[in-house]
């Protein structure tokens, strides 16, 4: 890949800010556009500008300079997407809206979009694949669904080169970034909290499920082979075409697994509770990464659950203090 100046948006998130210091790693100039109603200001790259503004401002800052964008910016709380559907339909479908209509406006032809296995629903087939049906469940993966349609209809119309990466679940952390959502919902960084006393036990939402311990199996990928394939999907997009790839380790690991792993990584006990099922949670969530490794060319390097949870377990006890010089400011609030 030539060296080039991306748009991330989204980038003082998790993922978003991961994919910022791969392209940083990687030779590429890096602009974040964040509103960081989610982010951190910390979690930007060193050596990347920053815009604290909105999506739907992107015309305010795009030009024909850019090479491309990589696009995070988006709630992701299935249930808050329940109880406040709006929200997301106004920033994760209406924000997309402006931003492709900012990336037309400036002549950026190159699109990587995070979406998400939400836009499947409950699965049909194990593992999951592109051409399985999608029936979301939620309005999270619903509005992640009509971007991924929108974002098809912009290839078609306008001659977009696009990639929708749809995420199963990603843990882990890389160079000082790593999960702190508020409120978390995910289960590696709540069974490292009970670890770290901070939470007193873990629940274990259903014991009976049809799996070899009774406990809901989902397919677990490390943040970096995730942003990895980021970079890899800049180069295979072609004008016209809007390619979807799942992202995912293709292997599952139980609930129980992933406890077990904590109390082995951590040397901390870890106390659980039995709850019962959630209402929508499949027995078994798997992809099949095939399309990735054909299209892109990607093969994750770090599928071992062990490594996932010592590099989380890095940045539960250390924080993400980089040890380095804060990013450059580049624009003001929108």
């Amino acid at each position: 890949m030539s060296v080039g100046k991306y748009l991330v948006t989204g980038g003082a998130g998790y993922v978003g800010s991961v994919v910022a210091q791969h392209l940083l790693e990687a030779g590429h100039q890096v602009v974040v556009l964040d509103d960081l109603s989610t982010g951190f200001r910390e979690g930007v790259p060193a050596g990347a500008e920053f815009i604290e503004g909105r999506i739907q401002d992107a015309a305010r800052w795009l030009d024909p300079t850019y090479d491309g964008v990589l696009h995070f910016a988006a709630f992701s709380q299935v249930g808050e997407s329940v109880v406040d559907p709006e929200k997301y339909w106004v920033n994760n479908v209406g924000g997309t809206t402006a931003l492709l209509a900012a990336m037309r406006e400036a002549g950026v032809r190159r699109l990587v979009f995070s979406s998400t296995a939400a836009t499947y629903g409950e699965p049909v087939s194990v593992p999951l694949t592109e051409t399985d049906p999608t029936a979301p469940t939620s309005p999270y993966g619903a509005s992640k669904l009509a971007v991924d349609h929108m974002i098809s209809g912009e290839c078609h119309a306008h001659g977009l080169a696009a990639a929708s990466l749809r995420y199963f679940n990603v843990a882990g952390a890389y160079a000082g970034c790593g999960e702190r959502h508020d409120p978390e919902s995910h289960l590696i960084p709540l069974v490292l909290q009970v670890a770290q006393g901070r939470r007193e036990a873990i629940s274990v939402y259903g014991e009976d499920y049809p799996t070899p311990d009774g406990t809901c199996v989902r397919d677990y990928i490390h943040v970096a082979d995730l942003a990895e394939a980021h970079l890899l999907a800049l180069d295979a997009v072609t004008p016209g075409d809007h390619l979807v790839c799942n992202l995912g380790n293709g292997n599952g690991f139980s609930v129980r697994e992933v406890i077990e792993t904590v109390r082995k990584v951590t040397g901390h006990p870890v106390p659980e509770t039995a709850a019962a099922r959630r209402a929508g949670d499949p027995a078994v969530l798997v992809a099949s990464a095939e399309t990735a490794r054909t299209r892109l060319g990607w093969t994750p390097t770090r599928p071992g659950l062990d490594r996932i949870v010592q590099d989380a377990w890095d940045f539960a006890r250390h924080g993400s203090a980089r040890g380095a010089e804060p990013a450059t400011v580049a624009g003001g609030a929108a």
